[in-house]
């Protein structure tokens, strides 16, 4: 319990008849950054904002460093600072926006001076102290919000979607920086986005909200190598599925049938029950064919021929015919070397710890 800085338990919120939000727990942990993720309406927002204790649960407590209640309230509201996907910035200068919050602290004028001049050297947006805040860019905003709440030094920061209305230069730019300050700046942070590249590029831990439930939460790793759902296993790069029946259990692992073909995955799933089975393109291995069948050691080896390959960079996306009909990703080098190209014959190889099945 001591390195949990904000936890909540049991909570719920309801509208009406419907439950927007219903967790049994969530913790953010002393110095970490906790990321937040799910599509739009999944209840990320309507988490944060009851975490923050800017909202009542219909049911369920929020504790503060041991405390619940108001005295949590009152407690976390001085220890917080939070920056919204619109930032919000009052009218007079952008030095002006930057110290507020420390105005209503009472620090001493000099001091102030200093420490805004320092923050907005670290946000690169030190030219820009004398100019009016409502002359500014979207991405000079979202930095004068940051600013504003990192001079605070808070022991918890909200970052509730700080990038989404952001273009991707200035986003990217914009991510870079709350990684480095946020972790020097601040306590602890919580990160909400649906975007799975700030998730995992920014997050230590990763919770998982689909349709208002917490469906996992674990480290970006813990994701990857282990979805919950096949919603989480595109997040990682499984963009893509097969359908197939589930035909045997071996070894903890599925076999499950597609096309005629038996491809043995990860997963929890009755005999002949209907699964799509995820995978991520650069996981399939593709070497030239020899003899009749794959004399591969991997579990999963099947024969497949290129019907399209798209160069993407230093990449290859590589559209193969089975069945099972799949999609490989490879370097330009492979490439080559294989002499890819539409009606190439490949062997095929994937590992089954690679392939995750989720009942329909």
């Amino acid at each position: 319990m001591s390195s949990e800085v904000l936890l909540g338990e049991d909570l719920r919120v309801s509208y009406r008849e419907r439950v927007a939000l219903s967790v049994e727990r969530i913790a953010l942990r002393e110095g970490e950054i906790l990321g937040i993720l799910g599509p739009n309406g999944a209840g990320k927002s309507t988490l944060m904002r009851v975490l923050a204790l800017l909202q009542p649960p219909t049911a369920g407590r929020v504790w503060f460093r041991g405390r619940t209640g108001a005295s949590a309230s009152l407690a976390l509201r001085r220890a917080s600072a939070a920056v919204f996907q619109k930032p919000h910035l009052w009218s007079g200068s952008v030095a002006h926006n930057v110290a507020l919050g420390l105005r209503f602290r009472r620090a001493p004028s000099s001091a102030i001076q200093a420490r805004v001049r320092s923050i907005a050297e670290l946000l690169a947006i030190e030219t820009l102290l004398d100019e009016p805040a409502a002359n500014l860019s979207g991405g000079e905003a979202q930095r004068v919000a940051l600013a504003r709440a990192l001079i605070l030094e808070p022991e918890v920061l909200f970052l509730d979607e700080p990038t989404s209305s952001l273009d991707v230069e200035v986003r990217a730019a914009l991510r870079q920086d709350i990684e480095r300050l946020a972790r020097t700046r601040a306590g602890s942070t919580l990160l909400v986005t649906h975007d799975r590249q700030e998730a995992f590029s920014l997050a230590d831990r990763i919770a998982v909200l689909e349709k208002g439930r917490l469906v996992q939460i674990g480290s970006p790793a813990d994701l990857y190598e282990d979805p919950a759902t096949l919603y989480i296993a595109s997040l990682t790069g499984a963009e893509f599925a097969v359908r197939g029946r589930v035909t045997g259990l071996e070894d903890g692992l599925l076999s499950v049938s597609v096309d005629g073909v038996s491809l043995w995955t990860v997963g929890t799933a009755e005999i002949n029950a209907t699964v799509k089975v995820a995978y991520r393109p650069e996981d399939l291995v593709l070497t030239e064919p020899s003899g009749d069948r794959p004399l591969e050691s991997t579990r999963n080896a099947f024969f497949s021929t290129v019907s399209e390959t798209r160069v993407l960079g230093g990449l290859v996306r590589v559209r193969l015919e089975g069945p099972p009909d799949m999609v490989a990703l490879v370097t330009r080098p492979a490439a080559e070397r294989l002499d890819l190209r539409a009606g190439s014959r490949v062997s095929v190889r994937i590992k089954a710890t690679a392939l995750h099945a989720f009942e329909l």
